[in-house]
């Protein structure tokens, strides 16, 4: 697995997160980068496979209710709670509007260190 180059950021907020192509509910969102995500479920996900997610937004910023993007499942473990299984993603594709909501998300909800 390769060194991360952004600092993980936890949320205020446990935001929804879809599969674009089923539509369903996949998880919720535990922390962030411009770079990755991991969410949390009720179970495991596959791991090695690209995803079309659809992230809710807990208020409009910049306009928009939600950030959409491609991911691949990089690992998929037993959360902390063993009810849960935390999923590790590489955000993949994804257009410039949508990575600056991610700063403005980071910014406007993430827990200060």
């Amino acid at each position: 697995m390769s060194e991360r180059k952004f600092k993980r950021r936890h949320l205020i907020y446990y935001l929804r997160v879809y599969d674009c192509n089923a539509g369903v509910l996949i998880g919720h969102l535990a922390d962030i980068t411009t770079d990755g995500i991991m969410l949390v479920s009720e179970a495991p996900l596959k791991t090695d496979a690209d995803f079309n997610f659809k992230m809710t937004l807990p208020a409009e910023l910049r306009g928009s209710r939600d950030i959409t993007f491609n991911a691949s499942s990089v690992w998929c473990q037993k959360d902390v709670n063993p009810d849960f299984y935390a999923t590790g993603f590489k955000i993949s594709n994804i257009e410039n509007k949508d990575l600056e909501l991610i700063e403005s998300l980071i910014d406007s909800f993430g827990f200060r260190d």
